[in-house]
């Protein structure tokens, strides 16, 4: 609704019904040429103001070609060194804690991990199965063995929450691809439940059922802005930066990139590729005259 509103304002407040491909055209420019937006941010517009003409207005806008795209830079990942992911994650505690050690141990992103079922879990293979990652791809990465039995404890918390849902009438958790018009009692099965469930319970804002969600992701994300501000850690932290320095410690351990490519969930190597410019020193690995004298 922000989006539409600027976009209205920007011409001249005319209603959108007014206008059409040309006007849509002027203004995503103008984000780009103007207001320099990133890509991301002019895409994110273009979004806004094609749902409002397709499905709010019922109108077809023709593909607009006319738009000039924002530039996309190209930025290399912030990441820590391994001493400051001991550190970090030693300002972290209890359900949080065990969380963002999980994204570092397994490469997971923030969402992935928090959409962890304990059916996915492996403790006999040493391994976690990630469903429905980004692009909607499953993926297998490592459990480290250091977070095996933590991760026990967490799982018979979780299982003690789910034991007094049930008593309390409660105790489904949301499915996807509608498996709960399919199989109707599945919602309530323990394989099913979050390793990493909410304290409270909450209603489905679609269905209107009260089920147990798993830990927000801005609690996580605060949660780790707040250990980084007390340790007077300079560099941008947020969960995903455990997961650059999850795919560089890799790298910097020996391990080929294509290893790292499947671990992470890349459909490209080029993707993976970024990380092995984190690992040069000095640019591109050369040592500086200035060195030598």
């Amino acid at each position: 609704m922000d989006w539409i509103r600027r976009f209205i304002i920007f011409n001249d407040k005319r209603h959108p019904s007014e206008m059409g491909p040309s006007e849509v055209a002027a203004f995503l420019t103008h984000l780009a040429v103007d207001r320099r937006v990133a890509p991301s941010t002019q895409s994110q517009a273009k979004s806004a103001i094609l749902f409002l003409y397709r499905v709010v207005l019922n109108a077809q806008l023709p593909w607009l070609d006319d738009v000039v795209a924002a530039k996309q830079a190209r930025r290399l990942p912030v990441v820590l060194t391994v001493s400051e992911v001991r550190t970090l994650l030693e300002q972290l505690h209890g359900s949080v804690g065990l969380l963002c050690a999980l994204l570092y141990g397994t490469g997971a992103r923030l969402l992935e991990g928090l959409r962890l079922r304990v059916k996915d879990v492996e403790f006999s293979r040493r391994e976690v199965l990630i469903r429905n990652g980004k692009g909607g791809k499953d993926r297998v990465t490592v459990l480290p063995e250091n977070l095996i039995l933590p991760l026990q404890q967490q799982i018979a918390k979780a299982r003690a929450l789910h034991q007094r849902d049930l008593l309390e009438g409660f105790g489904s958790v949301w499915l996807p691809a509608a498996l709960e018009v399919k199989y109707p009692t599945m919602p309530k099965h323990w394989g099913w439940q979050w390793v990493f469930p909410s304290a409270v319970r909450s209603a489905d804002p679609r269905t209107g059922k009260v089920h147990r969600h798993h830990l927000n992701e801005a609690s996580v994300q605060k949660a780790m802005s707040q250990a980084a501000k007390r340790m007077g850690m300079v560099k941008p932290c947020s969960p995903h930066i455990l997961r650059h320095s999850f795919a560089t410690h890799l790298l910097q351990s020996g391990y080929d990139i294509r290893t790292v490519q499947e671990l992470l969930g890349h459909s490209d190597v080029s993707t993976t590729m970024i990380y092995t410019h984190v690992l040069n020193r000095g640019g591109r690995g050369v040592r500086s005259p200035f060195d030598q004298m």
